[in-house]
């Protein structure tokens, strides 16, 4: 079975807004921004031999604020720009009760079973606390850089930034120096 990273898209792969009690996320390819900074870390997490999944709840798109067309084509530039496998989305509200909508691990499931990934030995990165739950309920490590989205439910790791999450990903996958195998976990479903 193969190894994932899945990897939040907002605030890891692209520029948001902060508001006052969330990230503002861009609504059009003119607001979209990558943070090119992100490339070297995902190119060695690909090169160690991990899938690049991308998750996200775009809630706009059920909202109207969204249109699906200009989200499409945010994804096609990412796909452009980082060595990713798939991008995995919701487009579902809060009240939806959707499966996939993080922080429900229902993306990190489909993803599994499409790409055959052993979820105990894959890895969550973000910034905020509904992907390490979706993380913790699917069985993967979670490492999140710090912000403040973390929230207080359980993560693995809070780290300053992304090249150091992505070190330790590579520490804690084997393929790192010293590297030390994740404790298997249970999956715990809600």
């Amino acid at each position: 079975m193969k190894t994932a990273v899945f990897i939040e898209r907002d605030a890891i792969l692209n520029e948001v807004r902060v508001g006052p009690k969330h990230q503002i996320t861009p609504t059009s390819t003119e607001e979209f921004r990558v943070i090119r900074d992100a490339l070297e870390p995902l190119g060695q997490l690909k090169a160690a031999g991990h899938l690049l999944i991308v998750t996200t709840n775009q809630p706009g798109v059920s909202r109207g604020t969204l249109p699906r067309r200009e989200l499409d084509r945010m994804h096609d530039i990412l796909r452009r720009v980082f060595p990713i496998d798939d991008l995995m989305l919701c487009t579902h509200d809060e009240n939806d009760r959707c499966p996939c909508r993080k922080p429900k691990p229902g993306l990190l499931i489909e993803a599994a079973f499409k790409w055959h990934i052993d979820l105990d030995r894959s890895f969550v990165i973000s910034d905020k606390w509904q992907d390490a739950e979706a993380a913790r309920t699917a069985g993967c490590t979670s490492l999140l850089v710090q912000s403040p989205w973390v929230g207080p439910v359980h993560h693995d790791f809070i780290l300053p930034e992304l090249a150091s999450v992505v070190g330790k990903v590579l520490q804690l996958s084997g393929a790192g120096a010293g590297a030390v195998k994740p404790p298997r976990r249970a999956v715990a479903m809600r």
